[in-house]
């Protein structure tokens, strides 16, 4: 549950008001909260449970949210970016507070989570809890089975450690071949470096699930919704304190 926190700090973190123009706004009536008229922009309110609205407009003031992207390529994974569009430049919720969830290099296309909920971004993305992530790569060459083998036990990229076992699958012998990798660290580039390093560059690069979600069938590339309350639930299982 969320504490109470100031009305002019709500619309900012919304990305609806700045806090001088929430005050203007408290001052000219157009603010209620549970439909009483609010002129006091620095009144004390839970934006879990009271009811915001500006204009007669209700708004969603929930602390958190969750959302799956079906993240397309030549988008970076950012929260801004002076010059290229970044993923939450696709989303329709203007919250300030939202992240995504670890990322995705710019021509990387897949599931992609982003929240505004911290302890559980952190916790997604740290080994301690374990959360895979698969991702399925189409790479030059031919894979051989000491390749498979190499990225399955774990590989040296030229970090400090080689990377964590992994599983390792071919899905095609066609090429190119396409391989599935899944890992439960993100280290800068991983799965592209594991490729290169058993001399399998990798062409193209899709992440399919993260932890126990898979992307849905149904985003095109640039779209994203709100996680369902069994997919968050299934998070939240995968988070719990350990």
């Amino acid at each position: 549950m969320a504490q109470n926190v100031r009305l002019d700090k709500v619309f900012a973190n919304l990305g609806i008001l700045s806090r001088s123009e929430c005050k203007k706004a408290a001052k000219r009536g157009e603010i209620t909260v549970n439909g009483t008229v609010c002129t006091e922009a620095d009144r004390k309110v839970d934006p879990d449970r009271d009811a915001i609205c500006l204009n007669g407009r209700r708004l969603d003031t929930r602390t958190f949210v969750y959302y799956m992207m079906n993240k397309p390529a030549g988008v970076i994974t950012a929260t801004e970016d002076k010059s290229a569009q970044t993923v939450l430049d696709l989303l329709d919720d203007k919250r300030t507070d939202l992240s995504p969830v670890g990322r995705l290099d710019k021509d990387t296309t897949g599931i992609l989570l982003i929240t505004n909920d911290g302890q559980m971004n952190h916790r997604l993305l740290s080994p301690r809890w374990h959360v895979v992530k698969t991702y399925q790569a189409y790479v030059e060459g031919e894979m051989t089975e000491e390749g498979l083998r190499t990225l399955a036990r774990g590989v040296d990229i030229g970090d400090e450690k080689p990377t964590l076992p992994a599983q390792v699958r071919l899905l095609s012998v066609r090429k190119p071949q396409l391989v599935e990798i899944s890992v439960i660290e993100g280290r800068f580039h991983q799965i592209k470096r594991m490729l290169q390093a058993v001399g399998n560059p990798c062409i193209m690069l899709h992440r399919k699930s993260f932890g126990p979600l898979t992307l849905d069938d149904a985003l095109e590339p640039g779209c994203c919704r709100e996680l369902t309350e069994e997919e968050l639930q299934a998070l939240r299982e995968q988070t719990e304190s350990k």
